[in-house]
């Protein structure tokens, strides 16, 4: 078995960590440079920064912040929100970020996928998929979760792989913020299809909701939020309760 990750998600809003419930119902949380330092101390292995209202006028100020998380950690982390160039993507890696996430941009302009790829590296850039379960099909939704398209997520995560994405973050909107567990059936047969390493973001509630993950299904990372950001899950204990039920984390 490949060796799984633990990943913490900052939603960044006016600076500040905001956290809502399937994309909605936001409430200010906290200071993300805090968020990163705890989350560093815990056991994160990486750290996931979305600016989640992102528009040019706030650029520079995500730009600032990026460079003071930095500054303060040493875990990888990746930065997605806003990001619709390579000059954008390039300031964000230049700020200190290690890698970048595209969402709504990718699907305007998927050679953007291309792009960063050749021009970042492949490892660098991360393709966020969010997917809400319309009729029994798994759709991607674009800006912040608030247009639907018709693209189905698994054929939107293929594509992905084949432009040159170096790895895929995915959020089930029915999920996000619920703590009713991951949606497993989308993660599973997106990471079935793909070579590269897929993250499930959206429904963590409990410890055993991360073994559901990575027993059931062949994701290599897990992302939460909120039961991280309240305390109601430490890190550290998550790990120590997976290595006991033989994951190699």
């Amino acid at each position: 078995m490949k060796t799984k990750k633990i990943i913490a998600c900052l939603d960044i809003k006016d600076g500040n960590v905001v956290k809502g419930i399937n994309f909605v119902d936001i409430n200010e949380v906290g200071n993300p440079v805090e968020f990163a330092k705890r989350y560093e101390q815990e056991g994160a292995d990486e750290l996931v920064l979305l600016d989640i209202t992102a528009t040019n006028e706030n650029r520079g100020t995500v730009l600032e912040l990026v460079a003071e998380v930095a500054k303060e950690i040493s875990i990888p982390f990746t930065v997605g929100g806003g990001i619709h160039s390579v000059e954008e993507a390039q300031a964000v890696i230049t700020a200190g970020a290690d890698k970048v996430s595209i969402g709504s941009a990718a699907i305007k302009n998927p050679e953007l996928i291309t792009q960063l790829s050749i021009k970042l590296g492949k490892n660098r850039v991360v393709l966020a998929i969010d997917c809400k379960l319309d009729n029994n099909e798994w759709l991607v939704y674009t800006h912040g979760g608030k247009k639907a398209t018709e693209l189905r997520a698994l054929d939107w995560a293929i594509e992905g792989e084949e432009l040159g994405a170096g790895s895929i973050l995915l959020t089930s909107m029915n999920n996000d913020g619920a703590k009713n567990g991951f949606a497993i059936d989308i993660t599973k047969a997106i990471a079935d299809a793909v070579s590269i390493p897929v993250v499930a973001s959206g429904g963590a509630g409990k410890k055993e909701d991360f073994l559901d993950l990575f027993q059931e299904t062949n994701a290599e990372g897990g992302l939460a939020a909120s039961v991280f950001h309240y305390k109601e899950i430490n890190i550290n204990e998550l790990k120590i309760f997976l290595r006991k039920n033989d994951i190699n984390i």
